[in-house]
């Protein structure tokens, strides 16, 4: 039987940690009467974990070895230990961002990442329901890091540990954190806002550990607005059975691609974000927000008028 290094006991630790404060979130919601858990959607997210993990088993040596053989021509070595995981990890989490932005703004990747965003519940559970077919085109996003000179144990090392983070940011609880933190770090308002169907947070704040990626490019949002929280899709799927909440958008990106006028259209269809139509009569996160910012401007307007 194989022995556990010091990066396996670590992971070990850092999952059992994750199992702890979950089980602790069910035990306060429930005796707090909160309703952040639901015993179907909760079913559903180990449902969608275990694919996940069957999936990532069944790919790990495809990724290991597509990251390996970037990295037998490596264009840099780093030797200092400290810049090194500092360095892997900054640039793990930034590519990670790439891939997160790619699946909110290409419809057929968001096709596969709308299982992620499908639940209408909020909770560290939440954290688990995989986008079960990213392992299948992950690792190309991770390819420039074995390039840069990192080894892909290494690699999938530092992406558990980011993933890690990113699960315990999926809770509803008020986390009190220093204000600093909040500027460079991944909070569970953050997050919440991230999941959030109101049209103000739609597709923001989608960095993992650091959110100093959404503030740079433009994708990050307070948990400001007045209205409360909902959670899940824009128009949510009648049927959540375990094979229509896999396929449900893909059913929808088909019927649209094959109902479009000229091959060109078609393609649109794939590329461009979800909610685009080639006649207009479909709207995009963007124009959604567009529109409401408008149409509170202009209720603003009326209110101190009429003051």
């Amino acid at each position: 039987m194989p022995q556990l290094d010091h990066r396996g006991y670590a992971a070990v630790t850092l999952v059992a940690l994750l199992v702890l404060l979950t089980i602790t979130e069910m035990w306060l919601s429930y005796r707090e009467d909160r309703k952040y858990y639901n015993k179907r959607d909760t079913m559903t997210n180990v449902y969608l974990t275990v694919l996940a993990f069957i999936l990532n088993v069944s790919v790990k040596f495809s990724t290991f070895f597509l990251l390996n053989l970037a990295w037998q021509y490596r264009l840099f070595e780093i030797k200092n230990i400290w810049i090194y995981w500092i360095v892997l990890v900054t640039a793990q989490d930034f590519l990670y961002w790439v891939l997160h932005y790619v699946g909110h703004y290409s419809r057929m990747f968001w096709a596969m990442h709308v299982t992620h965003h499908s639940s209408e519940h909020f909770n560290l559970t939440t954290g688990f329901r995989s986008t079960v077919f990213e392992p299948l085109y992950r690792v190309f996003f991770y390819l420039p890091l074995a390039f840069i000179g990192f080894n892909a144990l290494d690699i999938l090392y530092a992406y558990l540990i980011t993933q890690l983070y990113g699960n315990i940011v999926h809770t509803q609880y008020q986390v009190n954190l220093p204000k600093w933190y909040g500027w460079i770090l991944v909070t569970p308002s953050h997050h919440r806002v991230h999941h959030a169907s109101n049209i103000p947070y739609l597709d923001k704040n989608m960095g993992m550990v650091f959110i100093i990626w959404d503030r740079l490019f433009g994708t990050f949002r307070e948990e400001d607005v007045p209205e409360p929280i909902k959670y899940g899709l824009t128009h949510q799927p009648e049927d959540n059975g375990p094979v229509n909440i896999l396929f449900h958008e893909w059913k929808a990106l088909l019927h649209d691609a094959k109902q479009a006028p000229g091959f060109k259209n078609k393609v649109l269809y794939f590329v461009k974000p979800p909610g685009w139509s080639h006649d207009g009569s479909t709207q995009t996160a963007k124009v959604l927000q567009r529109e409401w910012k408008l149409q509170h401007q202009d209720l603003n307007s009326s209110k101190s008028h009429a003051a």
